[in-house]
């Protein structure tokens, strides 16, 4: 009878969320112009564009400049992080990426120590190359690839996974948890011995503008755009909704709730309470000014965000 009238609670939660007239930052810095730039100027070495994204947002905010100045070299889309995303509807995503003109698609997970699907990229990059003209490349024998996407998707992820993979050898690019971690374009890094292929590493590029708000938030709940950008509280009342939304309530097992919850800042308290996120405040009253403790509301967001990153809230297709 508890769950039933948990559940039944649910059907008066948000159908749709108030961004309260808010508009996401566009999040462009001169590295990323920079970068754009330096890939345009290689383009002539390269034989396909390997663009990477994330499987929860396959289509919120890819980078259309991409397509505008890059995609006149054979491409393909890796959507990457896919232990995170709900690969149940992957046949519908599929269809919808042929539609708009992008045939060749590969999931992965590469900070996976052992990824089949980051085998096949090879072959199938070779193929794809084979089946087009190589832009006066013919009488090179090796190849060139350039990874392009935007923020914290996991472009140096996998250059060092086909490394691994490939080479037997550790990590050529460093990675870690915030955008904006490579800031120019490198020099090439060999991810494969038969036959020689090379990769570029480039900046995450976001577009210039992204299209909606909508999409803005998915992108800075995937880690896309420096969430101090957005503020953590948005973006965990934003979580909170998508979790709801999608029926994915393992949020209120992994935090001890009572029940699924639509308010944000109950959700927040609870976290504070369980993980002991307090901090010591100074209250002004009529007989003076005492100091109470309070839950850490900020610390209580950032924790929950991060855990829904870490994929222990569940795989979600925010799309």
């Amino acid at each position: 009878m508890k769950l039933y009238r948990a559940l039944r609670n649910v059907g008066s939660f948000r159908n749709v969320f108030d961004f309260g007239g808010r508009d996401v930052a566009h999040w462009f810095p001169g590295h990323m112009a920079k970068g754009l730039k330096q890939m345009r100027a290689n383009l002539k070495s390269v034989d396909c564009i390997v663009e990477i994204h994330d499987a929860r947002i396959p289509f919120s905010g890819r980078n259309p400049v991409f397509q505008e100045s890059l995609d006149v070299r054979p491409h393909l889309l890796i959507l990457n992080k896919m232990d995170l995303a709900d690969l149940s509807s992957k046949q519908r995503i599929l269809k919808k990426l042929e539609k708009s003109g992008v045939k060749n698609v590969l999931f992965t997970d590469c900070l996976k120590q052992r990824d089949d699907n980051v085998k096949k990229l090879v072959p199938l990059v070779v193929d794809i190359i084979d089946s087009k003209p190589r832009f006066n490349r013919d009488e090179n024998t090796n190849y060139c690839l350039m990874v392009i996407g935007v923020p914290n998707v996991g472009k140096s992820s996998l250059i060092n996974s086909l490394r691994r993979t490939n080479l037997k050898k550790g990590r050529a690019s460093r990675v870690g948890g915030e955008p904006g971690i490579t800031k120019a374009v490198l020099t090439k890094i060999q991810v494969c011995q038969r036959p020689i292929i090379h990769l570029l590493d480039t900046p995450g590029v976001l577009p210039p503008k992204i299209e909606s708000v909508e999409t803005g938030m998915k992108l800075a709940l995937c880690g896309t755009i420096l969430d101090h950008l957005v503020g953590e509280d948005i973006i965990a009342d934003y979580l909170l909704y998508s979790l709801n939304r999608l029926g994915k309530f393992s949020y209120v097992e992994k935090y001890e709730l009572q029940e699924p919850s639509d308010d944000i800042q109950h959700v927040l308290k609870r976290i504070a309470v369980r993980l002991g996120k307090t901090q010591r405040v100074k209250a002004i009253t009529g007989v003076g000014n005492i100091t109470i403790t309070v839950p850490n509301y900020s610390a209580a967001a950032y924790d929950f965000i991060r855990t829904f990153r870490k994929g222990e809230l569940g795989q979600v297709m925010l799309d």
